[in-house]
């Protein structure tokens, strides 16, 4: 019987862990929202092209779980991405969500009209391929012609 009870534990606590691991896989709300603060301050610190330059670089500080930067100009053309390098010098503007959305002019409007805020859209997830809900902060980049956002995928 104690030998079940051990046996039980074990199995609970691996389950507890592996269960902990997979969540951590996805970022939260707060996470991008401070990775995009963090950015802006680079951004004021080195300038735009040397931070546009760093976001777009796979792995390391702009990167956290499934969180990356994203830059585009008001016009819609993409400065950055890190997740998509070949996206960098496409005006995107016309860019459509999976539900129809034109996913960077809501950007724009919404940086535009409110400086800063949550835009939420249906997008592929990059693992399942199936189309989920997602959740994008952006923000306008003081003295610069753009904007800069990191999104998530709520759970």
């Amino acid at each position: 019987m104690k030998q079940l009870l051990r046996l039980s534990i074990v199995v609970l606590c691996i389950f507890a862990c592996v269960g902990k691991a997979v969540g951590q896989k996805s970022g939260t709300a707060a996470e991008a929202k401070q990775m995009v603060q963090d950015a802006l301050a680079y951004i004021k610190d080195v300038g735009p092209e040397k931070a546009f330059q760093d976001f777009s670089t796979p792995g390391g500080k702009w990167h956290n779980k499934d969180i990356y930067l994203f830059c585009y100009k008001l016009d819609g053309t993409n400065v950055c991405h890190g997740a998509n390098t070949a996206l960098i010098g496409k005006n995107l503007i016309d860019m459509k969500t999976a539900d129809g959305q034109l996913l960077i002019q809501n950007f724009v409007t919404l940086v535009t009209t409110k400086g800063s805020g949550w835009v939420d859209y249906e997008w592929p997830h990059p693992e399942t391929k199936k189309t989920v809900p997602k959740r994008a902060f952006v923000t306008k980049i003081p003295g610069y012609d753009g904007m800069i956002g990191a999104g998530i995928y709520p759970q």
